[in-house]
Parts: C-alpha cells; structure tokens; sequence
C-alpha cells in the first residue's frame, strides 16, 4: 500500500505496531468493518467495563532562542511563538500522546495517505506536523522527496532524514513558498488549531502544483454509540459539548469535519476527483475483530491520556471555568469512558482532493 513505512531509525517513537503482513486477514476485515459501520461487538468485552488490557497506558520564524521558548499555564507548557493561537499543551507527557494517535491511525488504515501521488513526489508540506513523525516516515517512505514539516511548536526530533526539515511558522498567515510548489499538502488532527479553513484550503489550492493533491485527516470528535445508549448527559457527551462551546468561543469550529463539509469546501475551493473516505474509531476493547480492539484500546488511552489537556485550554480559555471546577468534572468523564456497553466510537474523515492539471 502507498506510503507503508518499515522500522523507524530517527527520533519519531515507534509505536510496536505489527507490520500489515503479520495482522493480515484480520487487518482487512478491520478496515472494511470500520468502513462501513459494521463493527461486530465482542459479548465478552462489552461486559467487562473496559478493564481488558486497557491500561496500554505573519512570518516564518528561523530557529532562534526567542522560539524555543515555552509559556506555561495551569501546571502545563504551551508554544510562545504566537502565544494562544493554539489552545492545547506541547509538553513531552502531550509529546507521546500525539505519537499514539499516529500509530492508531496508521494501524486503522494501513497506510500513510490515501491521496495518489505517485511513486515520486518532489515537495511534500506536512500542516501542523506535531512532533513530525507522519513526515520523518514519509520521508522514508518517498526518498526522493523534500519532506517539510510546518508547526508553531518547535517539538521535532533533530536527528531525522536527511530529506526532511521542520519549520515554525503559522499556515494561517502568508506562505513564504512560491505558489505551484509542493506536489502534496497533507493536515491532520488540525481540526482544534485551524480558524479559517475556507482560506487554509484556498492557499493550500495555490501552492499546489497543477495536479497536486491535498489532504485532511480529521476526527469528528463528539462519540457516537453503536447500540444509541449514550446520553446528552453522560459525562462523556458533555465533555466534549463543554470542549466544542469553548473552542467556538475561541474561534475555532471543532465540527468541520462532520456532514460532508470538508468535501464541499474542497470542491467550492476548485478541487477536483475529490474523494472522501469515512473509519469508524472504537473507543474501548468491545470489537471482536483483533486490530480493531487494539485499535480501540489506542484511542481509548489516547483520550484518558489527554482528558486534561483537551479539557484545559476549552473550559479555563473560552468557557472562564477555573482549574479546580475542570478537574472535579474530569473525575466522572474517565470513570464514564470505561463504560463498554453503550459501543462508542467516533468517526475519522480522510479526504483528498486534486488541483487540476491544467
């Protein structure tokens, strides 16, 4: 499959995932399960409250000291360049988390892009890179090309493919790279730092080489169960109703991803061959396919994992709650995500689309 990356030998953490060989008939059935919504549960795991093994606990800016400086706020570290423009940690503990999320998705799908670019791209833009995994293994994975990866955050490993390279800068102000350029521009989990994806997209279409191809990754972050049992009141659901309110407030719209609109937005920003391609994240061990509750039991710790830094920024930022009312709420969320019987999951949109060639 396009993109399938072997050991990793740079500084992105390798998750131990096994390799698409090993999972094999199980992996494909686990692709075409959450595809098209047709998990079968596990008897066994959804009566076991979860516990099944699921403690797997304007400008660009030239790498000057002023960067490397962070800002902290309620006990976590935050990027000081364009100080608040993103509401959530970069800390090592956040660090780790966000190269989970990596090899979640990379063992969901099997593959580190879905656009065809072809065996040789030359200009590859990583959009919101994080800690740079995605783009240290696609430079693996495409020797060839020049690999760039864009962050306010400078978190990236030093030690990386010689064909890749990492920039601070923010994509919401204007590219430095003159239009035409790169032959594939990828963003993913963006969808709580981006305000204005109407210009993202329009400027990403102009730094597109005439048949280049853009894509996003997003999670649509608000859970769905699969037997229609969780509540408007279940802690869980009003996590992420707090999450989504304060994010609003703070110029952010955490459901973009949801009905369609990333597709739509493409095609009226001139995409063309746009393609959408809809996973289905269990949350828990409740699957009875393998990869599926391995994966389930990722994003689980994932979102354990990152309660409070999801939380943080939203609730004391953009709803004025104090740290103390945070954490007291957060008490009854984990205890609510252990619940495997009502089936949550939450749904991953890939979409891609091409600038035309001519």
């Amino acid at each position: 499959m396009a993109g399938e990356t072997g050991d990793n030998l740079y500084g992105a953490r390798d998750g131990g995932l096994p390799s698409v060989q090993q999972l094999g008939y199980d992996a494909e059935e686990a692709v075409e399960q959450s595809g098209t919504l047709s998990i079968v549960a596990d008897d066994e795991s959804m009566t076991d409250a979860g516990y099944e093994s699921d403690s797997v606990t304007s400008a660009s800016t030239s790498v000057s000291s002023s960067i490397w400086d962070f800002s902290f706020e309620n006990g976590r570290r935050y990027h000081k360049f364009r100080e608040g423009r993103y509401n959530f940690p970069n800390d090592d503990v956040e660090q780790e988390r966000e190269d989970m999320k990596h090899c979640m998705v990379k063992m969901m799908c099997q593959q580190l892009h879905f656009a065809p670019i072809g065996k040789n791209p030359q200009q590859i833009l990583d959009i919101g890179t994080g800690t740079g995994i995605w783009a240290i293994e696609m430079g693996d994975a495409y020797p060839g090309a020049n690999v760039l990866g864009v962050d306010l955050s400078p978190i990236q490993p030093q030690w990386v493919p010689p064909n890749v390279r990492f920039m601070v800068d923010d994509v919401e102000s204007d590219w430095l790279h003159p239009k035409n350029h790169f032959d594939y521009i990828h963003s993913r989990h963006t969808i709580m730092a981006i305000k204005d994806w109407d210009q993202l997209l329009r400027t990403s279409y102009e730094h597109l080489k005439p048949g280049g191809w853009m894509e996003l990754q997003e999670i649509h972050h608000f859970p769905m169960s699969g037997n229609c049992t969780l509540r408007a009141d279940h802690p869980v659901a009003q996590y992420w109703k707090y999450v989504d309110e304060g994010l609003e407030n703070l110029g952010i719209n955490l459901r973009f991803s949801d009905e369609g609109r990333i597709a739509s937005m493409m095609r009226q920003c001139g995409y063309v061959n746009v393609t959408e391609r809809i996973f289905h994240i269990p949350i828990g061990t409740w699957p009875r396919n393998k990869t599926l509750k391995n994966v389930g039991r990722y994003w689980k710790t994932i979102l354990l994992d990152g309660i409070q830094a999801i939380a943080l920024g939203p609730m004391t930022r953009g709803l004025h709650w104090r740290r103390e009312q945070v954490e007291t709420f957060l008490v009854s969320v984990r205890n609510g995500y252990h619940d495997n019987s009502m089936l949550l999951y939450m749904p991953l949109v890939c979409v891609f689309g091409q600038k035309p060639a001519n």
